[in-house]
């Protein structure tokens, strides 16, 4: 039989582990718009390196087909959208928990042309000259970008002859490739998006907007893990967070 003393510490050991609360590991799993994708990467490294027990997994597209996924089921904890619109759409449509909407970026849409393109242009007006036969624009229905695109060349009253040169793209990531590509003359995209190809795209203005280009994040009404939730969307708006951002470019909302 073990002595008093063995059976007294292993009685110990068995009460501190039935006392201690066990760590659970979560998945937090987070639709981001397509020109979130390299910040968010980083982010998602930086909040897993300080929270080594969570796990984030993202999933990036256009705005709008991110809420049509939710909308239609898809296991999605934290939405961030391009613009106000698309998250709009999603709080029309109850997806989004109560009180969780944040504004935590902002950015500029600008026209890009191939890197060794010898045209030039100072105004979107440029767009008409005959060298210019394709400008990609993501799908105004689908993709923030292109709603800014399209909102900024009908504010310049350029939009009804100018519409026969839009290629619609499916994301912003889209149009800055067939720009890179030189498979159009011009493209729109953002900011953020053309320092990450500054080598095969060259930006010749930055177009003019009514309002500006603010980013929102919130959870999902239906996540099972809203605590982490909150924690993710509390530290891409933290110090340590609106730093990544700063560095692909992204600005203050």
């Amino acid at each position: 039989m073990p002595s008093s003393r063995l059976l007294r510490n292993t009685l110990l050991g068995l009460l501190y582990l039935s006392c201690t609360p066990l760590v659970s590991a979560e998945t937090l799993t987070v639709s981001a718009a397509a020109s979130l994708t390299n910040a968010f990467r980083q982010l998602g490294q930086s909040f897993e390196a300080a929270n080594p027990a969570d796990k984030i997994v993202f999933n990036f597209a256009a705005s709008d087909v991110l809420v049509q996924q939710i909308a239609q089921g898809a296991p999605v904890d934290v939405l961030a959208t391009a613009d106000e619109d698309a998250m709009d759409k999603a709080a029309a449509q109850q997806l989004l928990e109560a009180g969780s909407r944040k504004r935590f970026a902002g950015n500029s849409l600008v026209l890009v042309v191939p890197a060794d393109a010898s045209y030039q242009m100072t105004t979107l007006a440029g767009l008409n000259q005959p060298t210019i036969q394709k400008m990609a624009l993501g799908n105004p229905a689908s993709v923030p970008a292109g709603r800014y695109a399209k909102d900024g060349l009908t504010k310049a009253k350029l939009w009804p002859q100018l519409e026969k040169k839009a290629i619609y793209t499916q994301s912003v990531r889209q149009s800055l490739d067939y720009v890179a590509r030189a498979e159009v003359e011009a493209g729109f995209v953002y900011v953020t998006d053309a320092l990450l190809m500054k080598d095969k795209v060259k930006v010749v203005l930055r177009v003019p907007l009514d309002e500006p280009i603010t980013y929102p994040i919130a959870t999902i009404a239906q996540s099972q893990h809203k605590n982490l939730a909150s924690r993710f969307s509390t530290f891409v708006q933290s110090a340590s967070g609106q730093a990544i951002l700063a560095k692909y470019g992204f600005t203050k909302p």
